[in-house]
């Protein structure tokens, strides 16, 4: 497989060329990440002569009546605008531009800036793609897998946008470029501390803080954001290096074995990435449900591992609540893995990166790969739901998958208790904000999370080496979920799933284009491919 990485010329090239080879991969990233959009979310596809699949599909904008052709592959091809005079092809300016026409007709909404987020986000993806050439990547293949995502949420029009700033920003906090930082300690005075849950290992990471003081580390780039914060007490730095994940908020401190998730400041894909005291203060709710969720699995069914969201600690600035400099204290991987497995991020498998296990497997050893993620990740996320009204957000960037000396998938570890829903069907919590939501509504996100963003990728992943396994790929899927819905009593849910010829997929590009809020899930139909390759 050719990596991003192995697009660009060797390190021993000009920079100019460099600079430039990376500039039309950007473009060319872009120009996917919108098509995916457009073709999920707004396109229909148009019927063409038997044959004529080899040459592109074609696909109708209905309410400007412009058609596309594209080409075939796990990610669109070229697109080319269909005219009289035949095929032009379409720079990431023109299929904007096209959007932007066919949305504002569709909708009768305008938008003025999801144009130049779209053109940021590229820009951004050049200048990723120039310094990672020159960047030495981690020894670790956790750490290598996680800083995989150059070009990030395959479905999201402006996947790399970070606010509008300058590399000078956000370069050297990046994961696409293998950067590792020290994390900026403060004193913060113990009548202003915001805090709840287990933060102690937070105490660990500096000397003793001063007394009437308490330790508290930030996100170097959130404390450039916020004007440098003179009015706290700065305490140096953190002796143990930070490694930023694929979510560039959230670092993992291996010598601490400690992952720290912060407010960020910037719109990045959908929303402001600060934590809000909305969520924070469900998090010790949230984690003692996952603490039992798996307790009742069926003996044969292997348990998975959460890594606990143990509490958060803050500081009180101005009338904030605590929330621009909440930090949030997660577990390291070392209580949870199981000995001889290497955690690996499923994102990073499904986007491919030195080391990945998918690479070199014949077709035979790919589908026991696939068969054992599906093992490994299908069942204890329905049962969580089912069982316990726990709607995990299982999507790629929150699956971990252990793997044994050969590759294989032999453990899932869960994420990220800030996204994860309870259904108001077995849950009832007071006041506004909370987590419960209707039972509709989580099923719906955890389909999306499961079955689109995560086994769709990760199936595409494995099919773009063995494209003859397509079909049986979903066919052991579809014997896993069916398998399932007979543990828990055949749930009306999974019996419609089964039959239902479409799955939710979350409508990244009209959720911008409207301008909803960040936390906001529509949703629209997508072909579901339990049903697609069954026979």
């Amino acid at each position: 497989m050719a990596y991003i990485d192995d697009l660009l010329p060797p390190t021993g090239a000009e920079h100019e060329v460099r600079t430039r080879q990376a500039a039309e991969q950007a473009e060319a990233l872009s120009v996917t990440a919108l098509l995916n959009c457009l073709l999920r979310e707004v396109a229909r596809p148009v019927a063409t002569p038997s044959g004529a699949e080899a040459e592109g599909g074609l696909w109708e904008l209905p309410a400007t009546g412009h058609v596309l052709r594209v080409g075939p592959g796990r990610y669109p091809g070229p697109p080319s605008l269909q005219t009289s005079g035949g095929p032009n092809p379409l720079s990431l300016d023109d299929l904007v531009a096209l959007t932007e026409a066919e949305l504002l007709a569709g909708t009768g909404h305008a938008n003025p800036s999801l144009a130049g987020e779209i053109a940021g986000s590229r820009d951004v993806m050049a200048t990723l793609l120039t310094a990672r050439r020159t960047a030495t990547p981690p020894a670790d293949p956790y750490l290598r897998s996680e800083q995989a995502l150059v070009a990030g949420h395959r479905y999201h029009p402006a996947p790399k946008a970070r606010g509008g700033s300058g590399p000078e920003s956000w370069l050297a906090y990046s994961p696409e470029v293998h950067a590792s930082f020290a994390l900026p300690l403060l004193g913060v005075p113990a009548e202003a501390l915001v805090e709840q849950g287990d933060a102690g290992a937070l105490d660990r990471l500096g000397p003793p803080a001063p007394d009437g003081l308490v330790l508290l580390p930030a996100h170097p780039w959130q404390v450039e954001l916020l004007g440098g914060l003179k009015e706290l007490r700065h305490l140096g730095v953190t002796t143990a290096t930070a490694v930023p994940t694929a979510s560039i908020r959230t670092v993992y401190l291996p010598e601490a074995d400690l992952f720290c998730k912060f407010s960020l400041d910037v719109r990045i894909t959908n929303d402001i990435r600060r934590l809000w005291l909305h969520d924070l203060r469900w998090l010790g709710l949230i984690d003692d449900l996952l603490r039992v969720a798996f307790d009742d699995l069926p003996e044969h069914r292997p348990r998975p591992a959460v890594l606990s969201d143990r509490g958060y600690r803050s500081v009180e600035l101005g009338s904030d609540g605590g929330e621009a400099l909440a930090v949030i204290v997660r577990d390291g991987l070392g209580g949870h893995l199981r000995p001889g497995l290497t955690a690996l991020l499923a994102a990073g498998v499904s986007e491919g990166f030195p080391g990945n296990p998918l690479d070199g497997l014949d077709a035979d050893g790919a589908l026991v790969w696939w068969r054992h993620y599906l093992d490994h990740v299908v069942p204890p996320v329905l049962h969580a739901y089912f069982r316990h009204g726990v709607v995990l957000e299982c999507h790629l960037q929150n699956v971990l998958i252990g793997v044994d000396e050969r590759g294989v998938p032999g453990q899932a570890i869960f994420r990220d208790h800030e996204g994860v829903k309870l259904t108001a069907d077995r849950h009832s919590l007071p006041g506004a904000r909370t987590p419960v939501v209707s039972a509709a509504y989580g099923w719906e996100r955890l389909l999306y999370c499961l079955v689109v963003n995560n086994l769709v990728e990760i199936a595409g992943a494995v099919a773009e080496r063995h494209p003859e396994l397509r079909a049986e790929l979903w066919a052991a899927a579809r014997a896993v979920f069916a398998g399932c819905a007979g543990e828990l009593g055949e749930p009306e849910e999974l019996r419609a799933l089964l039959a239902d010829p479409y799955v939710p997929a979350k409508a990244n590009l009209l959720l911008r284009w409207l301008e909803a809020d960040g936390a906001d899930m529509r949703c629209v139909p997508a072909p579901s491919p339990l049903r697609l390759f069954t026979p």
